[in-house]
């Protein structure tokens, strides 16, 4: 993994710069358009609101106040099989669905985190879903991540541009995912296959620090130096659309944007069946 303490002005800076992109196409954005088969653009966006003011109480000094008790105890047994239901929760309980009101709101919310955590330790951890264990850093790359991710949603809904560059969508894979693999993943994988089958995958992208992951016996950890059975090629922006459920993985093949090699390729799909991200309900685009 990269320096983190590099890399925290940067996600710090990028998490900014999206937030403005993303309020901005929620202002203009048709509000009953639907963004996905189950969420309009105004509930994608709420969707979004909610995770930022979730995070204003994960990010804040010890002692503040929880904003909302019920999700807050809800978010320590959650696993990927079970966020849908987390989701749906939140989404009930944060009702607000004025685009202008959700806009301004993303904004302010993104503002109190940055000024939070100015200052921080980025690669001090704090608890996420399913009592897994995130680096400050990666919680901010993962705010980054959720607007890039359903600002690509909503701009898919109303037909609008919704770019996503290589350099902030790798903030994703490099500060979250290699983050909480290097602390502690926690339960939030959910049943994992406790087979006796180590499978090894090297992720490597130009805008990434080379990294490889390893599945065994239901747990998901780093290994720098060990044999490995494939190696993923990719782009990051494409990596994280494939790994959302928005892009299928013969797509991303096809555009020579996620590349798979090695030894044993016919392994991954088994590797992405544990190490995988919840979909939100969106089907794969088409192959």
């Amino acid at each position: 993994m990269g320096d983190v303490s590099e890399q925290w002005p940067v996600v710090r800076d990028v998490l900014s710069e999206v937030t403005g992109r993303f309020a901005d196409l929620v202002r203009s954005a048709e509000p009953s358009a639907l963004a996905t088969p189950d969420w309009t653009v105004a509930d994608t966006a709420a969707h979004v609101v909610a995770i930022a003011s979730i995070y204003t109480t994960l990010l804040a000094p010890d002692g503040a106040e929880v904003a909302d008790p019920v999700l807050a105890a809800r978010i320590p047994t959650v696993t990927v099989d079970t966020v849908a239901d987390l989701n749906d929760l939140a989404l009930r309980r944060f009702t607000e669905r004025d685009p202008a009101t959700l806009a301004a709101m993303m904004r302010s919310t993104v503002a109190t985190i940055l000024e939070t955590t100015e200052g921080t330790d980025p690669t001090r951890t704090v608890p996420w879903l399913g009592d897994s264990r995130v680096p400050v850093a990666g919680v901010l790359a993962h705010l980054v991540n959720e607007q890039l991710v359903h600002g690509w949603d909503i701009a898919r809904g109303v037909s609008a541009p919704w770019p996503i560059p290589a350099r902030e969508a790798a903030l994703f894979f490099e500060l979250f995912i290699v983050g909480m693999m290097r602390n502690d993943v926690g339960g939030v994988l959910g049943d994992a296959p406790t087979g006796d089958r180590r499978i090894a995958v090297a992720f490597r992208s130009r805008h990434t620090t080379p990294v490889t992951l390893v599945l065994h016996r239901g747990r998901v950890s780093l290994d720098p130096d060990g044999p490995v059975d494939v190696r993923l090629t990719f782009d990051p922006a494409v990596l994280n659309l494939v790994l959302f459920g928005r892009v299928s993985r013969t797509r991303a093949a096809l555009t020579g944007k996620l590349r798979v090699g090695g030894p044993r390729p016919w392994l991954l799909p088994a590797f992405l069946r544990t190490v995988r991200l919840p979909t939100n309900a969106v089907p794969l685009s088409a192959d």
